[in-house]
């Protein structure tokens, strides 16, 4: 995934929960580093799984946005999860 453009305006789109409460099925970010902490840091395991990310008419599956959060170019700092 190279070129990739953390810096570009990002929408989020979460998977379904499975039981329990449901959060906001979509949110947009300022950037799409933003979108990629929270989608790995803060959203429920069982919402990650369905998630699609969108930056520049580009979608991103669950696979994709983590291998976009662990790659070195990734300019946030990480949170120990």
């Amino acid at each position: 995934m190279s070129q990739f453009n953390y810096t570009g305006e990002a929408g989020l789109y979460a998977g379904k929960a499975i039981g329990g409460r449901s959060s906001p099925r979509y949110r947009r970010f300022d950037t799409a580093a933003e979108a990629l902490r929270f989608a790995v840091e803060d959203m429920p395991n069982t919402q990650q799984r369905g998630s699609v990310l969108e930056v520049d008419e580009a979608r991103f599956d669950h696979n994709q946005i983590r291998a976009l959060y662990d790659a070195p170019e990734y300019p946030l700092s990480r949170r120990i999860i």
